[in-house]
């Protein structure tokens, strides 16, 4: 098979297999030689920010000298970017040769009865073929959905564990209340394994706080008395961060969304509790966060042009935080999208409200889960935005909020998927 015919495969896996049970992923684990027992791996879990806080630690590691594998989802423009060695992307050849590595024993499973591997455990088996094979010092590695019964959750004993920000997002899988949710992605948490968390919703920290004694895990909360914003401008945020003992660094990120500052010291606060394991002096840690990218997550990708995959209650209002702070002292335009089974009409209401955008461009997503541009669009209008263009083709929408935007901030919103689209557009016209 060549690397279309593997991605295609890959991409119509959910049409014939499901979800499996953990000891499903071990069995195949074990049919590979058990690679996850080979690694040094830093575990993350939570609702947002997760694949934020990944980044923050594997920029850290990196500069501190360290070979880092990288496993992230979902991917915005090519399946690659999931599998990321050192900052870079796994090549097309590294690509097909873990999938034929990952292919022959799920042949060799299917004829003993074992069922075929689910399209997140199938990526996970090649993230762990190509780590090892590439001899990586460390794995930063993200969870696909919740975390108790996530295909990650078969590495045994991590370095530590790490629980983001948690809220109510996937309810159908991971439960109704914040307690049940929190209880999901706590199940990551292993026995004498560190656990570093969000701190900032109780009824979460109770959760993860209680089921790390249970097992024996020293736990760290990370509260807002820990940071504090020092300047916020277009280029991105200062703040300080104080340590143990009570001594404060300052630290930069690129980003000008304020609760970057949670999920970079989350990431800082966890390198300092891992400091007898890496030895990474203090200073290269700080340059390490100030170099993080991270792609769609309030990313700046042409001056004043934001591009942001909020697409959740809790992340939209958490851009709906960042852009009242710019929108003081700037004219906001929004290019907006969304998938139909997101509560669009709440965010759209929402940013209406609270934001009061100077103009919106509407755009759709194609695919099954497809909202018309013009029926965001009226939803803008009835919300009483002046100004609302509805434009179906996502590259001619982007344009033409470029050229609304003048001198005043885009603000690219509502999913990661048009995050996706927007710069795989920016990419063909670098590259036609």
């Amino acid at each position: 098979m060549n690397y279309k015919e593997i991605v295609d495969y890959i991409e119509e896996i959910p049409k014939f297999t499901s979800k499996n049970p953990l000891d499903h992923t071990k069995e195949l684990l074990k049919r590979l030689g058990n690679p996850q027992n080979t690694m040094k791996v830093i575990h993350v879990a939570g609702t947002n920010g997760k694949g934020s806080v990944c980044a923050y630690l594997d920029s850290m590691l990196r500069n501190g000298g360290y070979h880092v594998g990288l496993f992230t989802s979902p991917h915005l423009v090519k399946i690659n970017e999931r599998f990321k060695i050192d900052g870079v992307m796994v090549t097309d050849e590294e690509f097909i040769k873990a999938f034929e590595a990952v292919r022959e024993i799920i042949l060799q499973a299917q004829q003993d009865g074992l069922d075929h591997p689910s399209y997140f455990e199938t990526l996970f088996l090649m993230c762990m073929v190509i780590f090892q094979k590439k001899q990586v010092d460390y794995v930063v590695l993200e969870t696909g959905l919740g975390g108790r019964l996530d295909a990650t959750n078969t590495v045994d004993r991590p370095l530590a564990c790490i629980i983001t920000s948690i809220s109510k997002d996937h309810v159908e899988y991971l439960g109704n209340t914040i307690a049940e949710i929190a209880g999901e992605k706590a199940g990551i948490i292993k026995p004498g394994v560190p656990v570093i968390y969000d701190g900032k919703n109780p009824e979460a920290a109770e959760v993860i706080r209680k089921r790390a004694e249970e097992l024996g895990s020293p736990s760290f909360a990370l509260t807002d008395e820990m940071y504090e914003m020092v300047k916020n401008t277009r280029q991105g945020i200062d703040f300080s961060f104080r340590c143990q003992y009570d001594k404060t660094v300052s630290l930069s990120i690129p980003y000008i969304a304020a609760y970057q500052m949670m999920n970079a010291s989350l990431a800082f606060f966890t390198m300092e509790q891992l400091q007898e394991e890496h030895g990474i002096p203090m200073e290269k840690l700080i340059e390490g966060i100030a170099n993080t990218h991270w792609e769609g997550r309030m990313e700046t990708i042409l001056p004043g042009v934001i591009v942001d995959g909020a697409h959740n209650a809790d992340g939209v209002a958490r851009f709906v935080e960042t852009a009242c702070h710019f929108a003081k002292d700037n004219k906001i335009t929004l290019l907006f999208s969304a998938v139909a089974d997101k509560d669009y009409r709440e965010m759209i209401r929402t940013v209406s409200e609270k934001i009061r955008p100077h103009a919106v461009v509407a755009t759709q997503i194609w695919g099954s889960r497809v909202v018309p541009a013009e029926d965001l669009a009226q939803l803008f209008r009835e919300n009483g935005c002046p100004v609302v263009e509805a434009q179906a083709d996502v590259g001619k929408a982007f344009d033409r909020a470029c050229s609304l935007k003048g001198d005043g901030m885009l603000f690219c919103v509502g999913s990661l998927y048009l995050v996706g689209e927007i710069k795989g557009c920016l990419a063909r016209k670098k590259h036609p």
